[in-house]
């Protein structure tokens, strides 16, 4: 069976998507079953272009470089046509949208319908295109992969699909991060942090408006006061809209010397984030799953994330759940995760059962099951 594969998130500086379709490729390649399959993997590039990614010998993989133009036209016109031409048995589209017109079956994933809830959150001709593509090819995908129950819900509501067409798998997570040099063993001096960790509060992911990462510089200061040497770092790309400037945020509230701001760091590094860290937060009022507080938790991190839905079917009694713009409560929940070794011990508890529904290896399987099925009922 010859399996295609829209690889384009694969390319430039993978986050997101990029790092799930990654994981699946990664556990692909370790299945026996798997061997039986070409995997035909697509990315806008030019011909003799080194290929985005290094895949393990054992899967059977061929890069197909395709002329890059703009991303959706890429898609609906490049892949199209290349798709029509080689005829795999099914496409795996795992960035909420599908070429339209390639004749090929597919199996999509949508993580979430954030552009069709909140439109307000993107530029009119970026959200109007993804509303627009997305609900289209829900329409036509043979079969749809998302993350969580409440997506399952919403991609019913919002999109009118079928329930039947639409699988909930999971995320799954990497093994705690152990790469990296040695952390020292000082003691830290704001208080009783965990063994050698580090001051630090952490946040991981695209900056996006629904994250409210301001409001979390602005819970971090109401801690700074009392404790100089906290830090704030933020990990991921600033592509909010309408913009917010977290430098000039960070510098209003008095800690501009305290945040610092990583639009991308690479696996080892984010691996060493995790691992310095002593609270993680993520104050996000729309997901439709939310991967890195997970790592958080795997590297036993403590977590304090907004009171949503989708938090309590994802993280369960693993996490601090605060309201949506408090805050000063934000701020004593980070100072209890941070200085309460009670706190912390009684959050940290809950993290095994939580962590244990989460595999990529189950993730993988699944996907790559459903996959051959809609491959062979066409």
């Amino acid at each position: 069976m010859r399996i295609a594969v829209d690889a384009s998130e694969l390319t430039g500086n993978p986050t997101g998507v990029g790092r799930y379709l990654d994981r699946l490729l990664a556990q692909w390649a370790e299945f026996p079953e798997a061997q039986r399959h070409t995997f035909l993997l697509y990315v806008p590039a030019l011909p003799g272009d080194p290929p985005p990614a290094t895949l393990s010998p054992r899967l059977r993989a061929e890069w197909r470089a395709l002329k890059p133009c703009g991303s959706a036209r890429w898609q609906q016109v490049r892949l199209a046509s290349a798709l029509r031409h080689e005829r795999p048995n099914v496409l795996f589209a795992p960035a909420y949208s599908a070429p339209l017109l390639s004749g090929t079956p597919v199996v999509l994933a949508i993580h979430d319908l954030s552009f069709v809830a909140h439109p307000e959150w993107f530029p009119p001709r970026h959200g109007l295109r993804r509303r627009c593509l997305t609900r289209l090819s829900a329409r036509t995908a043979r079969a749809i992969v998302t993350f969580s129950e409440c997506s399952r819900s919403e991609i019913v509501r919002l999109l009118g699909v079928s329930p039947e067409r639409i699988r909930v798998i999971p995320h799954g997570l990497m093994p705690p991060h152990r790469s990296g040099p040695a952390l020292a063993s000082r003691a830290p001096a704001s208080g009783d942090l965990a063994g050698a960790r580090e001051p630090l509060v952490l946040y991981v992911g695209s900056v996006l408006n629904r994250r409210r990462v301001p409001d979390l510089i602005r819970s971090f200061a109401l801690l700074a006061r009392d404790h100089a040497d906290l830090r704030l770092a933020i990990v991921g790309e600033n592509r909010s809209y309408p913009h917010q400037d977290l430098t000039a945020e960070a510098a209003a509230s008095g800690v501009a010397d305290q945040v610092t701001i990583h639009s991308y760091v690479s696996e080892p590094e984010l691996a060493r984030f995790y691992r310095r860290a002593s609270a993680f937060a993520f104050l996000s009022e729309y997901e439709g799953f939310g991967l890195t507080p997970l790592e958080a938790m795997a590297n036993g991190v403590p977590v304090v994330v907004l009171d949503t839905p989708v938090a309590r079917e994802v993280y369960g009694n693993a996490a601090v759940y605060v309201e949506r713009g408090e805050i000063a409560e934000t701020a004593g929940a980070l100072r209890l995760l941070l200085f309460d070794p009670l706190v912390r011990a009684r959050v940290l508890k809950h993290a095994p059962v939580v962590l244990a529904r989460y595999s990529w290896e189950r993730a993988a399987r699944e996907t790559l099951a459903l996959a051959e099925r809609v491959a062979r009922a066409s």
